[in-house]
């Protein structure tokens, strides 16, 4: 119950936060963002009080530990794989033009129009 309370007072002060850029509309632009910015943050470090916060917290220094275990291509290996992938585009939209053209072809001559 204890985090419900919390994530609407979060939610508050999300609104909070943009109602306060309504309410400065003589202020210059940068007080107005700073006012949607200060409510974020304030959102946040309430909202991460709460068990969900927490959760969350950890899944994110997880992903954070899986990303690092990752195996990233060399810039090598991603030209090549670019290369191929520009090549097989290449002969792809080569095929398809001759086949469309061929049918337009038949098209033509079953039609009497050639």
């Amino acid at each position: 119950m204890a985090d419900k309370i919390k994530l609407a007072f979060a939610g508050l002060l999300v609104v909070a936060g943009v109602v306060g850029y309504y309410y400065l509309t003589d202020s210059a632009t940068i007080v107005r963002a700073g006012s949607v910015v200060a409510g974020l943050i304030a959102a946040s470090g309430v909202a991460w009080m709460t068990a969900p916060g927490k959760q969350l917290f950890a899944f994110t220094q997880e992903s954070v530990a899986e990303t690092k275990k990752v195996v990233w291509p060399t810039r090598k290996e991603t030209v090549q794989t670019t290369g191929l992938v520009f090549l097989f585009i290449t002969l792809m939209a080569l095929f398809l033009w001759l086949v469309d053209a061929t049918l337009l072809w038949v098209v033509k001559l079953v039609m009497g129009r050639d």
